[in-house]
């Protein structure tokens, strides 16, 4: 007790500095996440959870269920086919959005011409609001009035049903999310590129080595701390991306690009009746997932040394 005094002594005025941010944030975080894990374990939908209608107040008429919401959901086979196309789109957008941002990235760290500008350039995508993005993609896809298709109608090619093919729509949400990702990517390479002693380089060059050479045991070694944590970030932001699916499919056709997330929404909030428990336990179960990878992540890093 006596060391906790002492403890508490010495850095009272560091936890009094932390304690209003602490306490904002878990009002902000811990109690929706609390609440969520709370109803994810009950019956809770439109029909009996508490409202107000009118002067009549209705109490909920909920009840606890446990763990019922967790294994209907596991043994259903409608998320285990969300899971797939979610863990697809997310290898595909981070796998396609690191190698364009890394790539681009090299191109932009050399002594070009207009240098200034091509960066500028790159990273007017990330500057542009997401949904005014998306909904510029979305009339560019347009399979009758779309730019795209009028170009191949131009050239004597049918055009393609962007949005209407389960196949093209996967290919098109991916398309749009990697242009919204890869500025994104190219700052942070960039970067991290910058860091890089240039006499490395130099000295490489003067014991014959050739580009390849130099950008595999120099260029990627020297990103590998950054790049590590920004296909870390990347990864869960784009797992959790509602608004590309949403806004330009709405998850369709036939549901073939609907990712847990916006399934979840789905639930919560198109659905009639909505179901709050059975979202909210999708809501947990992605928490869990992007925890679980979160993890396992760390620790292949710790094993190839990075101390992260």
């Amino acid at each position: 007790m006596r060391k906790v005094r002492s403890w508490a002594a010495r850095h009272w005025y560091a936890w009094t500095m932390v304690a209003p941010v602490v306490l904002v944030i878990g009002l902000i975080v811990g109690y929706p996440l609390g609440r969520g894990v709370y109803l994810s374990l009950t019956d809770a939908d439109e029909a009996n959870v508490e409202r107000t209608i009118g002067v009549n107040h209705i109490p909920a008429t909920y009840e606890f269920t446990g763990l019922d919401n967790y294994r209907a959901i596991l043994s259903d086979s409608v998320f285990w086919d969300r899971l797939g196309w979610t863990v697809l789109w997310t290898t595909g957008c981070v796998g396609v959005t690191f190698t364009l941002g890394l790539t681009l990235a090299v191109m932009l760290n050399r002594k070009v011409r207009g240098r200034s500008f091509y960066r500028v350039a790159m990273i007017v995508p990330w500057g542009i609001p997401a949904f005014v993005s998306v909904f510029a993609w979305k009339m560019l896809f347009n399979e009758k009035h779309g730019l795209l298709n009028k170009v191949l109608s131009g050239g004597g090619i049918d055009g393609v049903p962007w949005l209407g093919d389960p196949v093209w729509a996967k290919v098109s949400v991916i398309a749009v999310n990697v242009w919204l990702g890869v500025p994104f990517m190219i700052v942070a390479m960039l970067g991290a590129l910058q860091a890089i002693p240039g006499e490395l380089y130099e000295a490489a060059e003067m014991d014959g080595a050739g580009p390849w050479q130099r950008f595999r045991n120099i260029t990627l070694p020297g990103v590998r701390s950054v790049s590590s944590t920004v296909v870390l970030l990347s990864t869960i932001w784009t797992f959790n991306m509602f608004p590309v699916i949403f806004l330009l499919t709405r998850g369709g056709p036939e549901d073939s690009t609907e990712i847990l997330v916006t399934y979840a929404f789905r639930l919560s909030f198109v659905n009639s009746p909505r179901d709050f428990a059975t979202s909210a336990a999708w809501g947990v179960l992605i928490l869990l997932l992007l925890s679980l990878f979160t993890v396992v992540y760390r620790r292949a890093l710790r094993r190839q040394g990075e101390a992260w």
